[in-house]
This record gives structure tokens, C-alpha cells and sequence, in this order.
């Protein structure tokens, strides 16, 4: 079997439709479509199937989704144990995130990472920028974007997902009244200041804040309404949605690193695990409560 057919078919396991497939490895909707039926008529089986709520892996397609999952890991394994002048797993790994999930859920996947190898010492740098990771002040960018940088080598991780939530009192209370609700002023980052700034039509914030850990405080103390990701808003007990997930607010959690590191041992080492980690909790990233 062909990798390059099985990466397209799981591009669109993952994301759930053709569409964003596409978009997860840079093609053309039409080129994905093309090589899935293919893909299809070569096993003699149906993997996908459209329904109204979207597409549908079939019983064969799920059974082909984790035989793939395991190919990718076996696959990002080898690759990151070749041998090449930086092909030691030991040294120095310097890793850039943002700091509402470096702190938060990434934590415990650089912990595991640190435990299975003992001899890198991971630098875990917290960032909402680009680091120059061409002069090296890093070796990873995980960053949120659905434009990464060009001219850096990039893996797709996970989609993240985000909606509006507010304090659960106040949201009863916002609902039960009737009125118009009190927005938080947000400036952690471009899309929530773009997002707030459409849905709160005076623009006008009593309360401000530029770090989303400091937003979701605020929130905590019923101060309004406010945009966060689903994997912060959703692990609060204090803290419900105001409404459903907007997918046009969706954004890819991607890995960055410079193309001089595409045979480093540590660098792909650390892809592997990244890779696998964040699969094993997609329904968190993308807002999927009991995996709707």
C-alpha cells in the first residue's frame, strides 16, 4: 500500500470532511477527492461516506485509521533515529509555546516527553511570537495559525477550537433577562481582538486583558462574556458555553521548525511524540463533548 495514499485518506479521518483535509496538507479539494476514490477502488472498499451531519468513516475505514495511525508513529519513529551528524537523542531542545497551553495542556505531554528521553534537556519557552527560529533562538514554534510560515517545515497537529463563554451564574442569569451581555476587552492575540471586536458592537469594555489565563479569571468572577478555546473553557466547572463552536473560528495547532533541522534526531523525535499525543486528545482540542 502506498504511504502518500493512506496520509491523504487519515488528513481526512482527522478532520472530518474532504474540505479540511485539503487544508491540513495544502491541496486542492479536488486532488484529495481524486486520490480517496482511488484509494477506495484499489482496496475494493467503501472507507468514507457522506451523510447530512458530515462524513462518516465505514466499519473498514475506521479498522484503516488505526493501522495508519500506527504507520505514521512507526514512520515519524524511523525518521527521527536516522543517522546524520545531529542524529543523537541527547543535548539541548529548545521549544517555544503559548502560554495559555504550554502552562496548561501541552504540560503534561513535554513532561512524558522529558521522561522518555532523559538525556535532552528540554527548554520549554513561553511565547505568543514567532521565535527566529532561522537565527536559532529556538529549534520548535508551536504556534495557532492557519498560515504558518513558508519558509518553515510544518506538521499540522490538531485543530483547535473556540467559542464564547461566560460564568455559569451569569449566563443563566444573562439569559433569564434578556439583555444585551457585558463583553471582556481581550488582546491576547489578533483573533480574539478581531472576534471580539465583531461581536461586541459598542466596543466599549469595562474590563480588559492581554493573557487568555488572566480572561479566563475574569470570566470565573461572572465580569461577561469573552472568546476562548474549548480545551480552557470546557475543563472549568465555573465557566459554560454561551453558544456552540463557530467552525469558522477554528485554528490549526501547528509544530514549526527550520528546514536546517529536517534530520534531526531530537526535532523528530520530538514531532513523534507531539503527533502522537495530541491525537489521543482531539475531542478536547476541537470541543467534541462525549465525541459530538
Amino acid at each position: 500500500m502506498n504511504w502518500d495514499d493512506v496520509k491523504y485518506f487519515l488528513a481526512v479521518a482527522r478532520e472530518g470532511s474532504i474540505s479540511g483535509g485539503a487544508k491540513q496538507l495544502g491541496i486542492q479539494h479536488s486532488t484529495l477527492s481524486r486520490r480517496l476514490r482511488a484509494l477506495e477502488k484499489k482496496l475494493g472498499t467503501q472507507l468514507i461516506e457522506r451523510k447530512k451531519s458530515g462524513y462518516e468513516l465505514t466499519n473498514e475505514g475506521t479498522k484503516l485509521k488505526q493501522t495508519a495511525l500506527k504507520m505514521e508513529f512507526e514512520l515519524l519513529k524511523v525518521d527521527g533515529n536516522l543517522v546524520g551528524k545531529e542524529s543523537r537523542l541527547t543535548g539541548e531542545l529548545r521549544v517555544t509555546a503559548i502560554n495559555n497551553m504550554a502552562s496548561t495542556v501541552l504540560m503534561p505531554m513535554f513532561a512524558s516527553f522529558s521522561k522518555k528521553y532523559p538525556d535532552i534537556e528540554l527548554h520549554i519557552m513561553v511565547s505568543n511570537m514567532y521565535a527566529k527560529l532561522a537565527e536559532r533562538e529556538a529549534d520548535i514554534a508551536i504556534r495557532l495559525t492557519n498560515t504558518p510560515l513558508d519558509t518553515l517545515i510544518g506538521k499540522r497537529l490538531v485543530t483547535i477550537s473556540s467559542t464564547i463563554y461566560g460564568g455559569k451564574k451569569y449566563i443563566k442569569q444573562l439569559k433569564k433577562d434578556k439583555t444585551n451581555p457585558t463583553w471582556l476587552g481581550v488582546e491576547c492575540c489578533g483573533f480574539h481582538q478581531a472576534w471580539t471586536k465583531q461581536a461586541c458592537e459598542d466596543r466599549t469594555h469595562s474590563f480588559n486583558s492581554d493573557d487568555t489565563l488572566l480572561t479566563k479569571s475574569a470570566l470565573k468572577q461572572d465580569l461577561g462574556l469573552a472568546y476562548l478555546p474549548c480545551f480552557m473553557g470546557d475543563g472549568s466547572e465555573e465557566l459554560a458555553r454561551y453558544c456552540p463552536p463557530d467552525e469558522s473560528l477554528n485554528l490549526g495547532l501547528w509544530l514549526l521548525f527550520h528546514p536546517d533541522l529536517k534530520r534531526n534526531a531530537k526535532v523528530l523525535a520530538f514531532r513523534a511524540h507531539m503527533v502522537h499525543e495530541t491525537l489521543l486528545k482531539k475531542n478536547l482540542f476541537e470541543g467534541k463533548i462525549d465525541g459530538k
